[in-house]
């Protein structure tokens, strides 16, 4: 019974079939998504009917993500971002050809059912990109923080350098509230690393699928990482 945590995934569906087969799923497992299935490269369709076949065995949770959103209004409404168009919509789009309208209306449930976070029993949070409430998500006004924010990330940076513990008053409240955090959409690769990173308590696990990097898993209770090849490679 292995929970893993598994980043961006960005339309690289051959990326996510090779990771699959390395973690060697089995029915007692769960897989905790944290959003952007879409955008990037060329199979986002593919990638969401693949997600949808596998969460009918094996039990799955798919926080949303930022590109999802975008996504997920243009499945709805027709409408399609600006923003989304340049920053892979444009192949999530091109993905959808020859798909029928049933299916995309099954794709558009998908989406509207994806949670924004979760925490599990353990108290970890599993969200896509952060939050800025010091009281937790829970108490989130700008629910957009959820799949933009970065400052966590960066806050968990710095951190991670300091010589403050955590039972200090000027130790940051929002990284106080959870176990573990397991977040995506800032890319590793950002910094060089084609690896998850961990600071503090956090764990960023996008290692860059978008782009030249790797999709990546990690084993919450273990820590062991999973990789798929670089996906430029794919």
């Amino acid at each position: 019974m292995a929970t893993f945590v598994i980043g961006d995934i960005h339309g690289g569906l051959k990326a996510l079939l090779q990771l699959l087969n390395t973690l060697e799923v089995k029915e007692t497992d769960t897989l905790i998504f944290v959003g952007d299935y879409v955008d990037g490269w060329s199979e986002s369709a593919q990638v969401i009917n693949l997600l949808i076949t596998i969460s009918k065995k094996i039990n799955c949770i798919f926080i949303k993500g930022n590109h999802d959103v975008w996504c997920e209004d243009w499945l709805k409404t027709g409408h399609v971002d600006p923003i989304w168009y340049m920053n892979g919509g444009k192949e999530a789009m091109e993905s959808y050809v020859g798909f029928t309208e049933e299916t995309k209306k099954i794709h558009l449930d998908f989406f509207e059912q994806m949670p924004l976070y979760h925490i599990d029993e353990a108290n970890r949070l599993f969200i896509h990109a952060g939050f800025t409430s010091v009281h937790g998500v829970e108490k989130e006004i700008f629910t957009a923080s959820f799949y933009f924010d970065r400052t966590l990330w960066e806050m968990a940076l710095t951190m991670s350098d300091s010589q403050l513990t955590d039972d200090s008053n000027l130790y940051p409240k929002r990284l106080k509230h959870y176990k573990e955090i397991y977040i995506g959409h800032t890319p590793t690769t950002n910094y060089d690393c084609y690896e998850p990173m961990h600071a503090v308590n956090v764990w960023n696990v996008d290692t860059g699928a978008a782009f030249t990097g790797k999709l990546s898993a990690v084993n919450i209770d273990t820590k062991e990482v999973f990789q798929s090849d670089f996906l430029p490679s794919l």
